[in-house]
């Protein structure tokens, strides 16, 4: 959730950031006017159970028709007392509803839609392949990816990596996990079912929650990434950032519905139901955030520099950021067979939402408790591997690694079999 305080100070400010996202600016007002209503039943039920409580005073003191009296007016108190505590605790669940239909503010984000992002910069150039395969002939030519049993056990956008596959992915993920503990991340393999609470303090819940697998029987969510657990492992909780942002790596396998994208990327394993991820997810200070962004970026391009694949970094415009994210970047990676750019990286500012939703703080200078702010942000997913076999594969058919991520693979080169 959005600070209420900057809602009641500077509504136009929440209202603009609306706007950008091409979302409803009324929504501010209807906060407002929840806000209000909320204060103002508390006041009343406060005012009544002080009256309540004097009465209370007078009726241990009274005796005779006057002990009478008064027990007959706290009868009809408790009655209005009961009632008021009634129409507080609506006014709580109205004005939090309004509250959580607003998403974060944006910061510094370009405004419009999916199409209304600023290329920052352009990294490598995407070299001349001729009559290139895409990742998908290379990974059926040379024993990487099976499609077809994949969707034989399991259904559409599903797949198996096998063999060299399997092992492109694990030392994808493991270079990830070793560049992210180098820098200070501890490693979490955390849960994949998470409750309602975790996914709604997220975000995740919104306008977009088609996109996740939901267990009725259990009233458990999958997870689409490892920042939702990691976002939920200190809910309620008061954090010592004294020396400096806590910053964790989840390895997980993530669940996408993928609802809505039918016929869109289909072929592959661009846009598929399930994948392995290692996600950045930092902690720190609300004045630490913009720095820690830029730090989250510097990672993915170190991760994208190991892989050796042209790419090129945007900034998300506001119509396109979750409900979460205050700013966003993209790198995106060169797919030659497909003369574009595809996401492969994305890291968000998340602010103070994420940690006020659920109750995330630390100590100020002052011992005071303050809300904490949360970044996210990719540093290898089974996407890659797209990147990887397209931009590396050599005229015989074969793909030739990078020397970094081949130090992980345990191979320098993926040939077809004899």
């Amino acid at each position: 959730m959005i600070d209420l305080k900057i809602v009641r100070e500077n509504p136009d400010l929440v209202r603009e950031s609306q706007r950008a996202r091409g979302e409803d600016p009324s929504l501010v007002d209807q906060l407002l006017d929840a806000d209000v209503a909320r204060r103002s039943a508390i006041a009343e039920a406060d005012a009544l159970r002080s009256e309540q409580k004097a009465l209370g005073k007078l009726v241990g003191k009274a005796s005779g028709d006057e002990k009478t009296e008064l027990l007959a007016k706290g009868k009809t108190l408790a009655e209005q007392v009961k009632a008021a505590v009634a129409k507080q605790n609506d006014a709580d669940t109205a004005s939090s509803d309004a509250h959580r239909a607003i998403s974060n503010i944006i910061q510094g984000a370009p405004a419009g839609g999916e199409d209304d992002y600023i290329v920052l910069e352009h990294v490598g150039e995407p070299r001349a392949i001729e009559n290139p395969k895409d990742h998908l002939e290379l990974g059926e030519t040379l024993g990487l990816i099976d499609m077809a049993r994949g969707v034989k056990v399991s259904g559409s956008r599903f797949y198996f990596l096998t063999g060299l596959g399997a092992m492109l992915q694990l030392g994808l993920l493991n270079m990830a996990a070793a560049k992210a503990t180098a820098n200070g991340f501890t490693l979490m393999i955390p849960p994949v079912l998470v409750k309602p609470e975790i996914m709604a303090g997220t975000g995740f819940l919104g306008a977009h929650s088609d996109e996740i697998y939901h267990l009725d029987d259990d009233d458990m969510y999958l997870v689409g990434t490892s920042e939702v657990p990691l976002a939920g492992y200190h809910k309620d909780e008061i954090l010592d950032l004294s020396g400096g942002p806590k910053r964790y790596a989840g390895w997980s396998t993530c669940f996408r519905r993928e609802a809505g994208s039918y016929g869109k990327d289909t072929r592959g394993i661009i846009r598929v139901h399930q994948f392995d991820k290692v996600e950045g997810f930092i902690y720190c200070k609300p004045e630490d955030a913009e720095a820690e962004h830029q730090r989250i970026l510097g990672w993915e391009k170190d991760m994208l520099a190991a892989i050796d694949v042209p790419y090129r970094v945007i900034d998300v415009a506001g119509g396109d950021l979750g409900s979460s994210a205050a700013r966003k970047f993209d790198c995106e990676a060169w797919v030659p067979t497909q003369n574009t750019y595809r996401e492969l990286t994305s890291t968000s500012n998340c602010t103070t939402f994420q940690a006020r939703r659920l109750s995330v703080r630390y100590r100020d200078e002052n011992g005071k408790p303050q809300t904490a702010a949360t970044l996210n942000g990719t540093l290898a997913t089974t996407r890659w591997l797209v990147a990887i076999l397209e931009n590396h594969q050599q005229s015989d058919g074969s793909v030739v690694l990078p020397p970094e991520l081949a130090r992980f693979v345990g191979v320098e080169r993926i040939a077809p079999p004899a």
